[in-house]
């Protein structure tokens, strides 16, 4: 069995154990019993829900090789594979189960090659990456190392050929609207959470946006009300934010805080929560890490991509740490029951990890 098939049946085993956002400590449990099996030094399990584990190097700064174990199914989804030729759809799959299990993947690399690292290399298994999770897995992770470290490298399992080193602004709201509500034929006409919601988010749709720098928005959920009888007392929807820029970030967050309060009328209170936030930050181009990943890709003969998104990178990069993200392997419905990885393109994707790992310290 070839190592990239090995690497996949890991993936695969990994992708059967559901981890939604709070709720990884099956998948974590798993991830340590593969750690103890391995023989690294010092796995364990922090407070945040993370998985530890170290492959002894010398004595230069550690390098900290992350990929999160948390996906944003619900537990009762259905996760069976399917395969086609070159494809294996799975949930959760390429985001980011390949991810974890190339931690693995890298360590069986590393010895088969008897490469001994200039400094520890750290392999974490962390939490909280999607949704709400806020990613207080990095943090955690961040915050036992700091600055001390030669690099944070995250995997994604679906990105391989992209180099991450911008993580773009996030701001996450809770948006509910409250009234005195009613009854549908009696009190008609008096305000509805429901429908004063409704035209709010028509409001937010006529939000106009740049391109450059690239700045969204999204509802991406919504509810209330009490019955189909009942002049709705409460709605609510969940609003995401992101920009390449923090200061049009901050713009298009002013602009939606405004809309809100235009909602605050009689008989109608609006308000508006935090609910998440994710912190630009970013890598030069020219830092010798990002130019060491993109002359790797371009040795196997791909055309590297610099590019921006919303990851665990993020936290260390906005904090000025070296951090970046690589890819394993292209896929495609990402977030979606019809997610796939192609498979041709793993062995190379690991091999990108691997010779990255062993060429961070020079």
């Amino acid at each position: 069995m070839t190592l990239s098939n090995t690497l996949l049946d890991l993936a695969l085993q990994i992708q059967q154990i559901p981890a939604p956002t709070f709720a990884e400590d099956a998948r974590a449990r798993f991830v340590l019993e593969k750690f103890h099996a391995e023989g690294l030094a010092d796995p364990s399990l922090d407070s945040a829900g993370n998985v530890w584990a170290r492959l002894p190097g010398g004595s230069a700064a550690p390098l900290i090789v992350s990929a999160h174990l948390d996906t944003v199914f619900p537990p009762e989804t259905n996760l069976a594979v399917r395969r086609e030729t070159g494809r294996i759809y799975a949930p959760g799959l390429g985001d980011n189960s390949l991810g974890v299990a190339a931690l693995f993947g890298l360590l069986w690399q590393l010895r088969e090659q008897k490469h001994h690292l200039p400094g520890d290399l750290w392999l974490v298994a962390n939490t909280c990456e999607e949704g709400l999770g806020d990613l207080r897995g990095m943090k955690a992770v961040c915050q036992r190392f700091g600055p001390a470290v030669r690099a944070y490298l995250v995997l994604e399992g679906m990105a391989y050929g992209h180099v991450y080193h911008h993580g773009i602004g996030v701001r996450r709201y809770k948006i509910s609207l409250h009234t005195r509500g009613g009854h549908s034929w009696i009190d008609f006409g008096q305000p509805s959470a429901i429908h004063e919601l409704a035209q709010l988010v028509s409001a937010l749709a006529t939000l106009q946006t740049p391109m450059e720098p690239r700045t969204t928005y999204n509802v991406g959920r919504i509810g209330g009300g009490t019955s189909i009888n009942t002049v709705a007392p409460e709605a609510w929807l969940e609003l995401d934010l992101r920009s390449e820029s923090a200061e049009v970030l901050e713009t298009l967050a002013r602009k939606v805080e405004s809309l809100v309060e235009t909602r605050n009328q009689r008989g109608v209170r609006a308000e508006m929560q935090v609910i998440g936030q994710r912190p630009a930050g970013e890598i030069a181009p020219s830092h010798p890490l990002i130019q060491l990943a993109r002359s790797i890709l371009s040795s196997q003969g791909v055309d590297p991509m610099l590019t921006s998104g919303s990851t665990d990178a993020n936290f260390p990069l906005s904090l000025g740490y070296p951090a970046l993200v690589l890819g394993l392997t292209h896929g495609g419905g990402a977030h979606s029951a019809e997610e796939f990885i192609e498979t041709a393109p793993l062995q190379a994707g690991l091999w990108q990890l691997v010779e990255f790992v062993r060429r961070a310290w020079d």
